[in-house]
């Protein structure tokens, strides 16, 4: 059985500074949202080793630093690129629709 996509509103384009994170709520969900390289990605904001918040890390390279051991997460996939981060963080499909961008934590990439 698969799950439709449900899409909601988690901020404004507008609202985006280029390669800052920001941290928003959705269905309960705490999910980071970017914008760099020309796309906006969503990532579920709690590093898989240790329970803090990606988004306030580092964006580069499109990817986001965990700010406490520095692991560091691929935007596209959410895999780690290096310890001490072996499990990837979900990643949710992101679609734009004018100033807002729509996020859907019901269905992970």
């Amino acid at each position: 059985m698969t799950t439709e996509a449900t899409f909601v509103r988690a901020c404004g384009l507008s609202e985006l500074e280029p390669d800052t994170p920001k941290r928003v709520e959705l269905d309960g969900t705490p999910v980071s949202i970017v914008r760099t390289e020309g796309e906006v990605f969503a990532i579920n904001d709690i590093c898989s080793h240790a329970n803090v918040s990606l988004s306030e890390g580092e964006v580069e390279d499109c990817a986001i630093e965990c700010w406490l051991h520095g692991s560091s997460f691929d935007l596209r996939t959410g895999e780690p690129s290096g310890l001490p981060a072996t499990r990837p963080v979900p990643v949710y499909p992101v679609k734009i629709q004018g100033d807002d961008v729509l996020v859907s934590v019901t269905q992970e990439s």
